[in-house]
């Protein structure tokens, strides 16, 4: 369980959310697995340039760096939720063996 204060609307709330951290970590290893050969220059990566066209409707081609990270920076929100959702997934993934 991961405990802290989120600031918000001029007040801090106290805030506790189970497994985050965990979550946080398995979708930092999505990106890592996602940009493999691509990591100094994540917009060449296929696997990446694809999502980014499903998501904003730029043809994959001619997405570049200042594309990708004006996206990544103004979804920044968006992308934090997907890699939590990613580490939720990979955590079900690896309990379903279990039982």
């Amino acid at each position: 369980m991961v405990e802290g204060w989120v600031h918000g609307r001029g007040r801090a709330v106290r805030c506790v959310q189970k497994g985050t951290l965990k979550e946080m970590v398995e979708g930092i290893r999505f990106l890592w697995g996602a940009t493999k050969g691509y990591r100094l220059r994540p917009w060449l990566s296929p696997y990446l340039r694809w999502r980014l066209e499903t998501y904003s409707g730029k043809k994959a081609e001619t997405v570049g760096p200042k594309d990708f990270w004006s996206l990544v920076w103004g979804e920044r929100q968006q992308a934090v939720r997907f890699l939590r959702w990613v580490g939720e997934i990979r955590g079900y993934a690896g309990r379903r063996g279990e039982g």
